[in-house]
């Protein structure tokens, strides 16, 4: 049969550890697309139990000359898949290009809870997103309110559960998929077992001067993962320490004296990296052992009215803090680092000048974002699922990823004053 007569198809690689990709596919079906999928470790088949899979058991190398046979034989229109900087997606964006065919990352949303990201061709460095203020309004002006009401809320622990399942056969199942490249920063199953001394040590909390209503003003650094793939695809570090530094030596130099810095570790952070030692070490390199506080746990929604400002890399906690109309600073590829939005004059100035939030740019950003790269919905809760998979089918059918039109055809961003690390 020729490619001419075939019916379309969509082919789904990498998902998220839930039942979404399986339930996707079958959306897909149900729309009259044929829906594919390759698996490429043991954690991908265990959460496709159905037909209409093939196993990629080569190595990475053969993986572009095996899609692009793929492609052609079933007849691929679009490629989806979870992280779009993983190996094989990174490969797949490239075979994709060439063959015409498109590709849609799906991801955790921006917006979350209760959001989806579905982009075209990738998030970060390679978002399509606008950056130019008139743009993000233009797109704005087409759309309503974003509905920020959660509906589909999901425990921690299934996230959880999903994540460690998936992983661990991943690892696990190696000799049955010898050749899979996971691209895991950490080895996966010492990475769960130093979880179980972080379980039974108590956490450092905010210092209670930070509570008071005569609180000295203080500046917060967010840490993200060092695992997560956004710091190594999206930023300029090869490591979070060098960001430490950056943002230690900048404050000792250039802050107010009178004036603090909090750095708070990432929730999810495993502790391998010991950031409770490694951040007083770099401050007292700096003379700021007496400046500089380092917290484990801390609520976002009492400590971000408080702020002077906020410092991220690309973490989602940088909308948190612009939604709290709080100044902040990106130092690697963000969606939302946008002038008007984020401070653009470089972090030695943020100490002393921060550029404030424009509370309407924010509103028609975050109304320009939710009607085009995000869908509303959940990968975990059952009736989100319904709801976005119902969405992301009738966009993708109808190619409507990206749109309002209004910057379809945006390049892919870029940071022209920091070189980003593109390594993995």
């Amino acid at each position: 049969m020729s490619s001419q007569t075939q019916q379309p198809a969509v082919l789904l690689l990498q998902g998220p550890p839930s039942l979404f990709w399986r339930e996707l596919a079958q959306g897909f079906e149900a729309a009259g697309v044929k829906a594919h999928h390759i698996n490429f470790s043991l954690g991908d088949w265990i959460y496709w139990p159905k037909s209409g899979a093939w196993n990629f058991r080569k190595p990475l190398s053969a993986w572009s000359a095996y899609l692009s046979d793929f492609i052609v034989r079933e007849n691929i229109t679009d490629i989806l898949y979870y992280a779009d900087q993983l190996p094989y997606h990174r490969v797949a964006a490239e075979v994709a290009k060439r063959f015409g065919v498109k590709c849609h990352a799906v991801e955790n949303g921006y917006l979350r809870p209760d959001w989806i990201t579905l982009e075209r061709g990738g998030m970060g460095r390679l978002s399509h997103f606008p950056d130019q203020p008139e743009q993000i309004a233009a797109v704005a002006s087409q759309v309503g309110p974003a509905d920020m009401v959660v509906r589909y809320p999901h425990k921690f622990w299934q996230e959880a559960s999903n994540e460690v399942v998936y992983n661990l056969a991943a690892y696990l199942g190696r000799l049955i998929f010898p050749r899979y490249q996971a691209d895991k920063y950490y080895d996966p199953l010492f990475e769960y077992v130093m979880w179980l001394p972080r379980m039974f040590r108590r956490a450092k909390t905010m210092p209670v001067r930070y509570m008071k209503d005569d609180s000295p003003p203080f500046f917060m650094l967010a840490l993200q993962l060092q695992s997560d793939y956004q710091i190594r695809a999206n930023s300029p570090y090869a490591h979070l320490s060098e960001m430490l530094e950056e943002v230690i030596r900048s404050f000792a130099e250039f802050a107010p004296k009178h004036v603090r810095l909090v750095i708070k570790q990432h929730p999810f952070d495993n502790g391998l990296e010991r950031w409770e030692n490694v951040v007083p070490q770099i401050a007292a390199r700096y003379g700021l052992a007496n400046r500089v506080d380092f917290i484990e746990k801390g609520d976002l929604g009492v400590l971000l009215p408080k702020v002077s400002g906020v410092i991220v890399v690309n973490s989602t906690v940088g909308l948190h803090s612009l939604a709290a109309r709080k100044p902040t600073i990106a130092l690697g590829s963000a969606v939302y680092n946008v002038k008007g939005l984020t401070h653009q004059q470089g972090l030695d100035s943020f100490w002393t000048d921060p550029t404030p939030v424009d509370p309407v740019l924010f509103d028609q950003f975050k109304r320009a974002l939710a009607a085009a790269i995000q869908v509303k919905g959940d990968f975990y809760n059952k009736a989100g699922r319904k709801v976005a998979i119902a969405e992301i089918v009738a966009r993708i059918i109808s190619g409507a990823v990206n749109c309002p039109d209004a910057f379809v055809e945006v390049p892919p961003r870029f940071v022209e004053d920091r070189k980003l690390r593109h390594e993995m």
